[in-house]
């Protein structure tokens, strides 16, 4: 299922315009920055229903308003940061364990920044890739540099948060191919992407994420379900390794994921953020 910039945006729109109302008696001070290319000529954006407030500065240091507007449809969005490195988790929710036990500790895994992927930028099945599933995830954004901080400390070095997908080839990771690291079956290029705003000031410890496949929801979960929350895994993963400003954790998925195949569109919407939408295509050669 091709789909046009014309209907990204307008997808985007709308999501963005539902995911205002259904934040609205939740929370009135949600920030929403995005990063975006007009003119190859890339910036950074507060994002205002149908159009971007561009602004000096990125959102992890001063910024400033520009009395400069652009129309979505004006823009192409980028993932909205740029990390130093992607981590992520397994088995975050125990809808996705079926019948095995909760992890005692986060269950941390890295993935490459080549895997990220713009919004409504295609999804690519690589050559040899036989069973390609969706992840639909809530995304940590880190504000500053995190070393050893307390879960209440994290709480405060957490920029805010994004919608994301774990996308996941299953016999590289575990079948008939399995790989002794998850190094392509999580880390293939575009195996990451992102988007399309990082909201910050929402209450990302309590928001509805809904997946869709082709229009059809596939997964559907609150966040208050994760077994560890956002400052928790902030604060285990910065006892051992430095998080710094941009650097983005996959929270997990929930329930069960399926195949993705060439001509799919897959959503990913997160209430608050907004829709993140990707066509499916395969590889060329």
């Amino acid at each position: 299922m091709r789909i046009t910039r014309r209907q990204a945006l307008t997808t985007l729109a709308v999501a963005m315009t539902a995911s205002c109302q259904m934040t609205a008696n939740k929370d009135l001070s949600t920030t929403r920055y995005v990063r975006f290319s007009r003119k190859n000529r890339t910036a950074y954006g507060i994002l205002e229903r149908n159009s971007i407030n561009e602004i000096v500065g990125d959102p992890f240091g001063l910024i400033e308003r520009l009395e400069i507007e652009h129309r979505l449809e004006d823009v192409k969005l980028l993932y909205p940061c740029t990390p130093t490195k992607i981590l992520a988790l397994a088995g975050n929710y125990k809808s996705h364990l079926s019948d095995r036990p909760p992890p005692r500790r986060p269950q941390v895994f890295y993935k490459p920044v080549s895997a990220l992927q713009n919004p409504n930028d295609p999804i690519i099945i690589p050559k040899g890739a036989t069973e390609v599933h969706y992840e639909g995830e809530l995304v940590i954004v880190l504000k500053r540099r995190a070393h050893r901080v307390s879960v209440a400390e994290a709480k405060e070095v957490i920029l805010g948060v994004t919608c994301g997908n774990d996308v996941s080839e299953r016999q590289w990771q575990g079948g008939s191919e399995k790989d002794v690291q998850w190094w392509r079956a999580k880390g293939a290029d575009t195996f990451a992407p992102l988007g399309p705003c990082i909201a910050q000031g929402t209450d990302y410890g309590n928001l509805l994420m809904i997946t869709r496949l082709n229009g059809q929801v596939v997964q559907e979960v609150s966040t208050s379900k994760l077994i560890f929350d956002c400052p928790t895994v902030v604060s285990f993963i910065s006892r051992y390794v430095t998080l710094m400003p941009g650097d983005l954790i996959y929270t997990g998925t929930s329930g069960k994921t399926g195949p993705m195949n060439a001509g799919d569109r897959i959503e990913v919407e997160v209430e608050g953020v907004g829709t993140l939408v990707n066509p499916v295509v395969k590889a060329k050669g």
